[in-house]
């Protein structure tokens, strides 16, 4: 939360210019305050533990959040019971003609088949052009962030000569940014998947910005310059286990499967492992619902366009 000082205050302007959340007294008398309405594409085969996983970062901030399940109609897996889909989830039908403060559209385990082949791409693209007009900032997580980079700026996606797997050091390019500020200059962060994003792509989209990215896993973190659209090519918001059962669930199918890099101690999958990127995945979920999404979205949620 910000903290309330006079405008007049010398600390006033040089916290500002170091991008750290003042308010002067004036604003804070005449704020307006709501719960935020947070919707959550849950596009990930086991549903509940990927809501676990995102609902604990959404509730480790001081703001009110009210969440909304989605789930897409063209295509429903057989993960979770149809009763918990049935009682929790709404489709995007539903909401259609609703307004939200932020969406987080998960990934999903189809990174390896191209865009257009995915069952659901066609519904996809609608609600992510919906979201333009109907949300006010949007995560994408691993596939759906590459899935809305090629589809808002035709950013392709490439095959990787194996699995991108393992806890990987990330750089924090702007220290000050709303999105990362109280980053480390150096932090870590889960990634599984067979394809990736390439910076030069990036680079020739000048709306596009990198703020985080990996000498060994690529760019992390991409956003637009206004923040209204967010892409994050890993996994902040894992378990402490996801990776293991992952790599034993691949080990016992007997497919082809390294041990996660940085993982393991001693690469010894018998071993508990640290967890390295929770502070990471609080500083980042945290700051984008306060200051991507709380700060900026209309009090009157029917003005968001």
């Amino acid at each position: 939360m910000p903290i309330k000082i006079p405008a007049q205050l010398p600390a006033y302007n040089v916290l500002s210019k170091e991008n750290i959340f003042v308010m002067d007294i004036e604003r804070a008398n005449t704020q307006d305050i709501r719960p935020l309405k947070i919707g959550i594409l849950n596009l990930m085969p086991i549903k509940i533990q990927a809501e676990n996983q995102l609902l604990r970062y959404l509730s480790n901030t001081p703001l009110q959040v009210e969440i909304t399940l989605l789930q897409t109609k063209s295509y429903s897996g057989n993960h979770t019971p149809i009763e918990h889909m049935e009682k929790f989830y709404r489709y995007i039908d539903d909401v259609k003609d609703e307004k939200f403060d932020g969406l987080i559209i998960t990934g999903a385990p189809v990174e390896q088949m191209e865009f257009e082949d995915v069952d659901y791409w066609e519904e996809l693209k609608d609600i992510m052009d919906w979201t333009k007009s109907h949300v006010y900032s949007t995560i994408h997580i691993c596939w759906g962030a590459q899935a809305a980079l090629y589809h808002h700026y035709n950013v392709p996606k490439y095959a990787l000569d194996k699995k991108l797997f393992g806890v990987y050091k990330h750089w924090n390019n702007c220290e000050y940014d709303n999105l990362t500020r109280g980053l480390n200059d150096v932090f870590y962060a889960p990634h599984s998947r067979h394809t990736e994003v390439k910076r030069e792509d990036i680079y020739k989209v000048d709306d596009l910005e990198i703020l985080a990215q990996s000498d060994e896993a690529g760019v992390f973190i991409v956003s637009t310059k206004n923040r209204r659209q967010i892409f994050i090519t890993g996994h902040l918001e894992y378990d402490r286990d996801t990776l293991k059962n992952e790599y034993l669930r691949d080990k016992n199918k007997g497919l082809e499967i390294e041990v996660p890099k940085y993982y393991f101690e001693n690469d010894d999958s018998d071993t508990i492992p640290v967890v390295k990127w929770r502070e990471s995945a609080n500083i980042v979920f945290g700051n984008w619902l306060n200051y991507c999404v709380y700060q900026d979205t209309p009090y009157n949620i029917d003005e968001i366009k």
